[in-house]
């Protein structure tokens, strides 16, 4: 039997971090409130069994425990009031009846939570016997490790930490274990103690979990099947409930974030001259987790018509450009570049009625697989696009600004807060929206399409993304920039489509079009401010894109208003990758500050792995310090083998003697080298180390020994320091 000390108490701890582990995950992935209440019954259950307080007071306690709860959790009557018994009693009453017509769904939640007490208060007794009387855990051990593991791929629960922990806590409870069970075969034996079993344990369990959590990753032959099998149900990205996942484009956002999985899957292939954003809609209501359109206002035109979308005015300078758009598959999607004028080469009749809504410039009922467009490419200038200040209802219908600068009335004030200290000193909306916009540039933001959270029920989506987890992907980085801007009066709208996809060839016989694959991956969210005087102008905050918006910077300066020639055929772009972070633009600039900023960005996103790195080396290095006297000699053998001057001894003998030392053959003070040789002999039954004393002392009172002796001494030297080592 263990007795009740403190190696006993650790045992009880670790016993009880590997039950909570059981319970970390309920909260999370069920209903049930009030963990607490669990854990401390738990701890409530192990005191009892560490103290060996006798059944009938073990009883009474955890009853009592359970009944208050209870009470508190269920009934509002104090707990020393029989009306709320009288009720428990029945209710206790009609569940039991309910057991035995086997009728499960019908029990109470008062039942449900007594069953819970008593099934934690089953395993407590569990690993009291495991513990104590077995003193063995492994298969409760890998239980739970199976347990964590089994939640952590097939649901929301992350047990990254938990397997640390579950690992750190099973290794070491089984090798307390092992130690008592072998202290007991022993008789309890003093040959070895506590102390230098734990010792080793404790730097075998820390420098594994370093290791382990240092080690390279392979990537996941499949991905993570939680959003895998979320978005399964919905592989075409139609409606569907949105937020936890998404395939390609989908249309319900009113509940964003949570991971995203990629899809190569082609939708379009496009014909233009370059590359382009492509449109589908736009919506104008942020709700806290999401974005709603305000409303439905659907227009009717032919092919034949102006496509009633007027994003770009007429002081605005433009080049007129074609572009070629082909369905892959029957699709009710229809993208369409910034700046459209009409359809043309579109197969429907000519009165065909084509349908968008103006609220959201979403194009309707086209039905057709191929289609070409007119539109317009912007050519702004920084002089006009800087010159609106504020708010002027002469050139702004008030209306119209208030729907684009809404806001939820409980949107974080730190938000607004955030965007004045970016915008302080610009005193134009162009100025503070490219402010904004680079702002998202800065190290702190990451790129990510898996690790990003799902907000909660009192979280925002755009408050969480700013500063708690600062890792996203488009739709975080364009609803944040939108809603900020609309926190200092600049009025925004969130644009949702595609982005210019991948070149894949040139078009036969005119090499100044090139053909894009765009496919489910492209689906992208950027932002549109309104500056009056220029329209909707497109901005993108999404870390590592870029929408090649033509911005003069040119102050004053006048161009013609006549149409620019066609560009020169581009290179090839290199291919994109999707599912990875966009890659930045290389730096030409190699200044000290530059390099600087590179090193601060190194180690501000490796700072943990450098941290778990230097630990594991340095852990390594103690190792290797504490057992040198086990691998220096090896070294020191191999140095001094190919050694022939006979005054090699000179060297060898000094370490021969700190050899001696490590190994506890400590010598003492003022004892002479022939003593302390006899002293060596004796101990090893030998007479090695007088014979080559000899010779140390020939040599350092002659500085002469004959030739050749070397090799003899050499062989004597080694085996001398063989026998320390084993």
């Amino acid at each position: 039997m263990i007795k009740r000390d403190f190696p006993t108490f650790l045992l009880y701890v670790f016993g009880f971090l590997l039950l909570w582990e059981w319970l970390r995950p309920v909260e999370q992935l069920t209903d049930t409130d009030n963990i607490e209440t669990f854990i401390i019954f738990l701890i409530v259950a192990f005191a009892g069994s560490y103290l060996r307080l006798k059944w009938i007071w073990q009883l009474l306690i955890n009853a009592f425990f359970i009944l208050f709860s209870v009470n508190r959790l269920y009934y509002e009557g104090g707990f020393f009031q029989p009306d709320w018994l009288n009720a428990f009693l029945s209710d206790m009453t009609e569940n039991l009846g309910l057991i035995f017509a086997r009728n499960w769904n019908d029990l109470t939640d008062e039942f449900r939570t007594i069953l819970f007490f008593v099934l934690l208060w089953l395993m407590v007794y569990l690993l009291h016997y495991w513990l104590l009387r077995q003193q063995r855990i492994f298969i409760f051990f890998f239980m739970t490790l199976v347990y964590i593991t089994v939640l952590d791929t097939f649901t929301e629960y992350n047990a990254t930490v938990a397997i640390v922990r579950t690992v750190g806590a099973g290794f070491a409870v089984m090798g307390m274990l092992t130690y008592f069970r072998i202290s007991m075969r022993e008789h309890g034996s003093q040959s070895f103690s506590m102390k230098k079993w734990m010792v080793p344990l404790v730097g075998m369990i820390a420098f594994s979990v370093l290791l382990g959590m240092a080690a390279p990753k392979a990537a996941p032959i499949w991905p993570d099947p939680v959003p895998y099998l979320t978005a399964a149900k919905g592989q075409d990205g139609s409606d569907g409930p949105g937020g936890i996942s998404r395939i390609g484009y989908g249309s319900n956002d009113e509940r964003l974030g949570g991971p995203f999985i990629g899809d190569n899957t082609t939708v379009f292939t496009i014909e233009s001259n370059g590359k382009h954003y492509w449109k589908v809609e736009t919506k104008d209501i942020y709700t806290g987790k999401g974005w709603v359109a305000s409303g439905s206002t659907p227009i009717d035109f032919t092919k034949a018509d102006l496509v009633p979308v007027f994003s770009i005015p007429s002081s605005v300078e433009t080049r007129d450009e074609t572009a070629r758009i082909t369905s892959v598959k029957e699709s009710s999607l229809i993208v369409y570049p910034a700046g459209i004028q009409r359809f043309i080469e579109v197969n429907v009749p000519e009165r065909y009625p084509i349908r968008i809504d103006t609220t959201t410039e979403k194009i309707k009922n086209l039905k057709t697989n191929g289609y070409s467009v007119d539109f317009k490419v912007p050519r702004y200038k920084a002089i006009d696009l800087r010159k609106p200040t504020g708010f002027d209802p002469t050139v702004m219908n008030q209306e119209f600004y208030e729907r684009y600068t809404k806001i939820p009335e409980n949107l974080p004030a730190r938000i607004k807060q955030l965007t004045e200290e970016i915008t302080a000193g610009k005193t134009n909306w162009f100025d503070k929206a490219k402010a904004v916009e680079s702002y998202f540039g800065n190290i702190e933001y990451t790129y990510d399409q898996k690790n990003v959270a799902l907000p909660g029920e009192e979280d925002d989506y755009v408050d969480q993304f700013l500063f708690d987890t600062k890792v996203g992907y488009c739709d975080n980085f364009s609803t944040s920039m939108a809603v900020m801007l609309r926190t200092i009066g600049i009025p925004t709208r969130w644009v949702k489509g595609f982005t210019g996809g991948e070149f894949t060839e040139y078009t036969q016989g005119d090499e100044s079009k090139e053909i894009y694959q765009i496919t489910n991956n492209n689906a992208h969210s950027w932002v549109e401010a309104f500056i009056p005087g220029q329209g909707w102008v497109p901005f993108e905050p999404t870390k590592g894109y870029s929408n090649g918006l033509s911005i003069d910077y040119t102050s004053g300066e006048t161009t013609s208003r006549t149409q620019t020639p066609a560009p020169a055929p581009a290179p090839k772009p290199q291919k994109e990758e999707i599912d990875e972070a966009p890659a930045k633009a290389k730096d030409s600039s190699y200044d000290f500050t530059a390099i600087w900023s590179a090193i601060e960005k190194f180690f501000n996103n490796n700072w943990l792995s450098l941290v778990v790195w230097f630990l594991v080396i340095a852990a390594v290095v103690w190792v290797l310090y504490r057992i040198r006297g086990k691998w220096v000699p090896y070294i020191f053998m191999f140095r001094y083998r190919f050694k022939k001057q006979d005054d090699t001894i000179g060297t060898a003998y000094l370490i021969l003697l700190k050899q001696l030392d490590r190994y506890g053959l400590k010598r003492r003070e003022n004892q002479t080298l022939s003593s302390y040789a006899r002293y060596i002999d004796s101990f090893f039954s030998t007479r090695e180390m007088t014979r080559l004393t000899n010779s140390y002392e020939q040599y350092l009172y002659h500085q002469t020994l004959p030739k050749g002796s070397w090799d003899d001494n050499r062989e004597l030297w080694e085996n001398l320091i063989k026998k320390t080592i084993a």
